[in-house]
């Protein structure tokens, strides 16, 4: 069956046509539907205003000849027309738009004031749409002064050349909008990953000198841990950048870009003024690359948009500055958040090193905050813990006060204390506290002995305590027997002539004392 053929609009010269072939062909208004390609319905409904509008007859009167003169007959428009046809500035009406409460109707009643036979408010309605649509094709939203800062990477890259190896890095360059006065920023990084990310959103504010109440982005994983439109999860960092800047961040739907159309455009100029006006040169800092951005941003910033008529910079000090709430005291210190468990031994692995904690946690999972310089331990958003970041690996960060009692007294047990405590009795002292630790296996082994060395220094002074280390040394007796044994026997104190001979029964596996003289 074929498909049938839908009526069309008519427009002036159809409705000529109506009128010739009725009234000097006699077609029924069946035949003129056919001729014409018309519904029946709109040829009726035009015969029927001709003839309202006295044009019942072929040919038409000469005033109703042309094609403007037949539609004002045809169309007439009801109510009194205005005596004051002047038209306001719609682009003073676009950019008054932009702030906070202001509406249509108030500017509408503004303009009557000034032109008070002036036309109406539908009309001016009308013709501001008109006036949006020409100057944004892609109009979508309209926002507030200080309502939204749009940001994202621009897909564009800029290389940057490494001055020791000549690799070449590729930069991301990172742009931000506000939303009504198109006021705009960009940095180059290393990375899209999250501190670069993080450190993009904290120089934009800074940048703009004020905070809008939300920041509109895209789904980057490193900011956004679900992308879910109703209920998006953000990374912990991210929110707490938010929270720190009291905002809220609005990622917008993945594959969608007229969510954020401000950014969108926003990008397509950054890669045009900024990336296309550097692809000749080569740069080998990335402090230089965003000196020479922040000098196009000037330049762009300061440029008269041809659609406004006012530069981006002119609209932020007019309408947008104000509007932005104040930047906090301090900048957002950028940390990384991560989820750990306590070991048995009191301590959680952070960046493979190990921090401890207070010991009751053992077995409970708690929060770490790391910055470049503190590690911070949270249990129920409680702190617990904070230790200095080390920048080594593989060490036990241990605060004595979060250890069991019993741990407590050995605290200060390691080699190295031990060694430093030893050899503040003497040299032979502290060889014979190393020794000890040496010859075990594990030093840990040689803990008790070398500290029953120490304790000896209490009855025996130190003095006595060093010269019986260095006779335990000379006949290799490192022990903490032997080294008792030295300082009863008095042999501390005896020179090697005065020791006395002590008999010594005869057997093959006996050498006798000159062997150790």
């Amino acid at each position: 069956m074929p498909r049938r053929k839908q009526p069309r609009r008519a427009d002036v010269k159809d409705i000529r046509s109506i009128l010739r072939l009725t009234h000097e062909s006699g077609l029924s208004v069946r035949e003129v539907s056919e001729r014409l390609g018309l519904s029946k319905s709109t040829v009726s409904t035009y015969l029927l205003r001709a003839r309202e509008a006295g044009l019942d007859s072929w040919p038409m009167p000469d005033d109703g000849g042309d094609e403007a003169a037949l539609e004002r007959k045809l169309f007439r428009q009801m109510g009194r027309p205005p005596r004051d046809t002047s038209e306001p500035d719609w682009q003073l009406v676009s950019r008054e738009m932009k702030r906070k409460s202001v509406t249509l109707l108030l500017l509408w009643q503004e303009y009557r004031e000034a032109h008070p036979d002036g036309f109406g408010y539908t009309w001016f309605c009308d013709k501001f749409g008109a006036h949006e649509k020409r100057a944004h094709p892609t109009y979508r939203h309209r926002h507030a002064a200080g309502a939204v800062m749009q940001t994202d990477y621009a897909g564009q890259t800029i290389p940057l050349i490494d001055p020791g190896t000549g690799e070449i890095h590729q930069a991301q360059l990172f742009v931000a909008v506000l939303g009504a006065s198109s006021y705009t920023f960009a940095v180059a990084s290393l990375h899209q990953r999250l501190p670069d990310w993080i450190e993009g959103q904290v120089r934009a504010l800074e940048y703009f000198g004020g905070v809008p109440a939300s920041i509109v982005c895209d789904n980057l994983k490193a900011g956004v841990a679900k992308a879910l439109w109703f209920e998006p999860t953000l990374t912990t960092t991210f929110a707490a950048m938010a929270e720190h800047y009291d905002t809220t961040v609005l990622p917008t739907r993945p594959a969608k870009p007229r969510d954020k159309g401000k950014i969108e455009g926003a990008v397509l100029i950054a890669e045009r003024w900024i990336i296309a006006r550097l692809r000749n040169r080569q740069f080998f800092d990335l402090a230089v690359l965003n000196a020479e951005i922040g000098h196009l941003l000037e330049v762009l910033n300061g440029k008269t948009m041809r659609h406004v008529g006012r530069s981006r910079r002119e609209l932020f000090e007019e309408i947008e500055r104000a509007a932005l709430k104040a930047l906090p005291v301090t900048p957002f210190e950028y940390a990384e958040w991560k989820s750990a468990k306590v070991h048995p031994d009191y301590h959680v692995a952070v960046d493979r090193n190990f921090y401890s904690v207070p010991h009751g946690l053992i077995g409970r999972k708690v929060d770490v905050r790391l910055t470049q310089r503190v590690v911070e331990i949270f249990q129920d958003h409680k702190r617990v813990a904070s230790h200095v970041r080390s920048s080594q690996r593989g060490f036990h960060i241990t605060v004595n006060a979060h250890m069991p009692k019993a741990h407590q007294r050995y605290a200060d047990r390691t080699p190295a204390s031990l060694i430093e405590r030893a050899a503040r009795m003497g040299t032979n002292v502290a060889v014979m506290v190393e020794r000890m630790m040496r010859d075990r296996r594990h030093p840990e082994q040689g803990y008790r002995s070398a500290m029953g060395i120490l304790s000896l220094g209490r009855g025996y002074g130190h003095v006595r305590l060093d010269a019986a280390c260095d006779r335990a040394l000379a006949i290799e007796a490192t022990t903490y027997a032997s080294v008792l044994s030295i300082l009863k026997s008095g042999l501390d104190q005896a020179s090697p002539a005065q020791e006395p001979i002590r008999p010594a029964p005869s057997h093959g596996n006996i050498r006798g004392g000159v062997y150790y003289q």
